[in-house]
């Protein structure tokens, strides 16, 4: 009688102990999957990711608040921002290396030789139309403060100051809607954006479809970026036997285009024309 007791007791402490692995095991499933989603909210506009270039600067100034702004209103998913330093170690907004392209010559020289405070007081937005001469050259600080709740941001490093410019994004609390895009061929920054926020987002581009392999097992991102030169069906294919995601450029910026990058099962196109995808996208959804 003693034994079977013992014996019925062991028999229940084992059924307890396999009860709390199922727990803990289910869990943990569900923490990853909601890392994920964290990671990547469901796409405003069916299954694709929508990306603002520059934001939406069609009739308004390019890599501006009143672009990025536009881009919230539509319901755009990110918007694509380049961010440069300025002489006295501020971060902004600029595409091109100077500020020549904004200023149609009154004014000329890098980014770098300019003060923020110099650089805000230069008019971005004449050259566009009187309605915009109140624009200026945001700072990221200015930018992770309207997007913040709002919309991702797709960060193209054109200056990487890696610690300083994580260290504003924690100030925010934004590490998970921040993407950033940098080419593979900067793998070291790429590991320095990785050892110094782990729950930041990398976004490299690996080129070539054949050098996709070695770097998703080196950096294990969740998101590869391409343009329509590399773009295919094969390209996203590998990508997703991962569970990578693909983000790419679209060239045309048709529908033409788009019908293709779509057919192909890309994750997310960034455009120039935010507007007419997103209205060709809703166009889609109605069809299925």
């Amino acid at each position: 009688m003693v034994t079977y007791k013992i014996f019925e007791l062991i028999k229940t402490k084992r059924a307890i102990h396999l009860f709390f692995l199922i727990i803990v095991f289910v869990s943990s499933k569900q923490s990853i999957a909601q890392e994920k989603l964290e990671d990547f909210p469901k796409p405003k506009n069916g299954n694709t990711y929508v990306i603002a270039h520059r934001g939406v600067h069609n009739g308004i100034p390019e890599n501006t608040l009143a672009a990025y702004q536009k881009a919230i209103d539509l319901g755009c998913d990110y918007v694509e921002i380049d961010i440069r330093k300025t002489k006295d170690g501020k971060f902004v907004s600029v595409h091109n290396e100077t500020i020549d392209a904004y200023m149609q010559g009154e004014v000329t020289g890098r980014v770098n030789d300019f003060t923020l405070a110099e650089l805000k007081q230069l008019n971005i937005g004449k050259r566009v139309g009187p309605g915009w001469e109140n624009e200026r050259i945001p700072t990221f600080e200015e930018i992770l403060q309207l997007c913040k709740g709002q919309i991702g941001i797709y960060l193209d490093l054109k200056e990487p100051d890696v610690k300083a410019q994580i260290e504003l994004i924690k100030s925010y609390g934004m590490e998970r809607d921040v993407i950033w895009y940098i080419p593979a061929s900067y793998m070291e920054v790429i590991k320095e954006v990785k050892r110094n926020c782990s729950a930041c987002i990398v976004m490299p581009d690996p080129g070539e479809e054949n050098n996709i392999k070695k770097v998703i097992e080196e950096v294990q991102p969740k998101v590869l970026a391409t343009d329509m030169g590399e773009l295919s069906a094969s390209y996203v294919k590998t990508a997703h036997q991962y569970g990578v995601k693909v983000f790419t450029d679209d060239k045309k910026a048709s529908p033409q285009e788009w019908e293709q990058i779509l057919k192909w099962g890309t994750d997310g196109i960034q455009t120039d024309q935010p507007k007419k995808l997103i209205e060709r996208l809703n166009k889609n959804n109605k069809k299925v």
